[in-house]
């Protein structure tokens, strides 16, 4: 397998999720300061308060994608490694995050770092269980599922899009969602899902099962990958 990424926007964003998380904590320490000390600027202290919880949640979204490891891209790898050496795997180096091409295809490879029990129930991704305390971390320490379906259709159109541009429309093979849970404590019930939905450890074996149903010619292969302009690192 062949990875490419684009280490350049990966450090540079992990920087600014650093540097996000500690202009949190400052101005969180700001609001909290004036609150005790300065009871007459209380306004203040809420829009300190306000905007220090707004910092947070960006720092905290930032971090988990580029700052802490191992990251979506690094979890990627890991997973995939030793697919034959048709595919690649691109990161942040096309219009969608996670792209993987190959004889099965195009995937667009969507990972969701949540833990807990994460089911499909009445065309809509939930987590549940876990009482108060789960429910909690939730809002202020795990990002929610939000809604894969939206970000698959919206990752899947901005990636035809690119193709569409740059080649012919009837030579572009379709484009297919994968949703990968990453994390280890996940447990998964993807019931009557539309999207294909996995955990982490499942995904290579659904790659090889997929590319026995060869839909990309290796012309074709080499053709939208050359789209891309490759610096690759083979693993």
């Amino acid at each position: 397998m062949k990875i490419i990424k684009n280490e350049k926007l990966i450090k540079r964003n992990g920087i600014i999720g650093q540097w996000m998380s500690i202009g949190a904590l400052v101005v969180l320490a700001a609001g909290m300061y004036i609150s005790f000390n300065k009871p007459e600027y209380f306004t203040y202290s809420l829009i300190c308060l306000l905007i220090g919880f707004v910092m947070t949640q960006i720092g905290m979204y930032m971090g988990s994608r580029w700052g802490r490891s191992p990251r979506p891209d690094e979890k990627f790898d890991s997973g995939l490694k030793g697919l034959h050496s048709e595919f690649s795997l691109y990161h942040y180096s096309t219009p969608v995050s996670h792209l993987l091409v190959g004889p099965s295809g195009l995937w667009v490879l969507l990972p969701y770092p949540q833990k807990g029990k994460v089911h499909f129930e009445k065309n809509r991704w939930k987590i549940r269980g876990g009482g108060i305390l789960q429910g909690y971390l939730r809002i202020f320490g795990q990002e929610g599922i939000g809604r894969p379906d939206i970000d698959a259709e919206n990752d899947v159109y901005q990636l035809k899009k690119f193709l569409k541009k740059n080649m012919e429309e009837s030579a572009i093979p379709e484009i297919k969602p994968v949703l990968v849970f990453t994390h280890d404590e996940v447990e998964l019930e993807a019931g009557d899902s539309p999207i294909p939905a996995m955990k982490l450890k499942q995904l290579k074996e659904f790659m090889r099962s997929k590319s026995r149903e060869r839909v990309l010619s290796s012309t074709s292969a080499i053709q939208i990958n050359d789209l891309f302009g490759q610096n690759r690192n083979e693993v």
